[in-house]
This record gives C-alpha cells, structure tokens and sequence, in this order.
C-alpha cells in the first residue's frame, strides 16, 4: 500500500514556474513507476509526466515538453514535477499516481495508487 500526499500548487501567472512535490508513504517507493496527470475543469484527466523506477527515464505529454521535467528522489520518497513556462491553459488539479509496473505509464487505469491532488491556476 502507497499514500500519496500532493503539495506546491497555487495561483501563479502566466510564463510563471511551480514546482509539485509528492511525498510517498509505505514501504518500496523505489519500486513504483511514477506518474503526473492532470484535470482541468469539465475535461477528463490527461497524462502529464512519468519516471522510471531509478529516474533516469522518462517521458512527457506533447503539450509539456521542454516546459516540464520529472523527477525523482528515492531516499526522500518523493517525485516532483518542476513546471516552468506555464500558460493558462495547464490550469488544473494535478494528481501524482503510482504504479507497480516497471514500464513508463501514460494510462490513467494502468496506475495503482493516487493522491488527493494540487490545485494550478495560471492566469494570463
């Protein structure tokens, strides 16, 4: 079992940076392939970003890449999501979610464990 805990959200303006922090409970963090999606208000919740076991993959939704980054500290339990650039149209809550398999994930149904959620407002 995995709790997940989001924070770092909040209200930024446009071009603007955050960064999300999702700290992991329980044992084997290591050993979960982790993920970011998101959900905008009135839309179903996309795939965002996601990291290999170690951190040294990872692989990003078209719309966030060279904006984004992904990654990982094992020791700490946490994975975070540094977003730079960021325009109205990333307003959304932002989930992390955690999955047992040792792929790279982008399906929301194939991950195991999700937190509570952050809230991003980005106004232009």
């Amino acid at each position: 079992q995995v709790q997940l805990v989001e924070s770092g959200g909040g209200l930024v303006q446009a071009g603007g940076s955050l960064r999300l922090s999702c700290a992991a409970s329980g044992r084997a963090f290591s050993r979960y392939t982790m993920g970011w999606f998101r959900q905008a208000p009135g839309k179903e919740r996309e795939f965002v970003a996601t990291i290999s076991l170690s951190g040294g993959n990872t692989y990003y939704e078209d719309s966030v890449k060279g904006r984004f980054t992904i990654s990982r500290d094992n020791a700490k339990n946490t994975v975070y999501l540094q977003m730079n650039s960021l325009k109205p149209e990333d307003t959304a809550v932002y989930y992390c979610a955690a999955t047992k398999r040792v792929v790279l994930v982008t399906i929301a149904y194939e991950y195991d464990y999700w937190g509570q959620g952050t809230q991003v407002t980005v106004s232009s």
